[in-house]
């Protein structure tokens, strides 16, 4: 029996999405059902970018997971030969998160014509950040006082983000279909991390 499909209809989806993208489907469905184990999967991602790096095409796909404990991102690479290797190769790596470790999963739509928006039309573009304090950002700026004559050191001020991963998906590139399931990750993401607060 195929490990990946013992827990119904929702493992079945994440073999079929990660077959479905053609990107070496038996690595990256190995990495994730090592990394979910016995779990059942509440909701999954699976997105698969290209990217340009000077004369080379570079592909690669993220798998995001959700359990009823622990979200899992997979994500894997490929590299061309060099010096290290003769040969291409790829690289897979799991980050397993428990639930109550994520700080924010923030959700930026993008929208067409926003005067005539209806509600429920899908944005043109969505990007998915999760923070969960393994990568933060921060953003420093000199800072000042309200006197335009003062030259005195105020020392700095700046924020700090937690952005552990950030996933752009469009329309017009990924389909209508990937916007949606990512809009629909994305909530029963925010709705886990919000009961595991409770």
């Amino acid at each position: 029996m195929d490990p990946m499909a013992k827990t119904g209809t929702t493992t079945q989806g994440l073999r079929a999405a990660i077959e479905r993208s053609g990107y070496y489907p038996a690595l990256v469905a190995e990495a994730v059902e090592a990394a979910v184990g016995g779990e059942p999967i509440a909701s999954f991602l699976v997105h698969q970018e290209t990217t340009f790096d000077a004369n080379e095409v570079r592909r690669h796909v993220t798998v995001l997971v959700l359990t009823d404990n622990r979200f899992i991102v997979s994500h894997t690479d490929e590299q061309n030969a060099d010096t290290s290797s003769p040969t291409p190769y790829a690289t897979t790596s799991t980050e397993s998160v428990k639930l109550g470790r994520i700080s924010s999963v923030v959700v930026s739509r993008v929208v067409a014509n926003p005067e005539s928006y209806t509600p429920g039309t899908l944005p043109r573009e969505v990007v998915l950040t999760i923070g969960w304090g393994a990568v933060a950002r921060l953003d420093l700026e000199p800072a000042a006082c309200g006197d335009p004559n003062c030259d005195a050191d105020h020392g700095y001020t700046g924020n700090s983000t937690a952005d552990d991963l950030s996933l752009r998906v469009s329309e017009a590139g990924d389909g209508p279909d990937t916007v949606r399931q990512t809009l629909a990750f994305a909530q029963a993401l925010s709705e886990a991390t919000a009961a595991t607060g409770r």
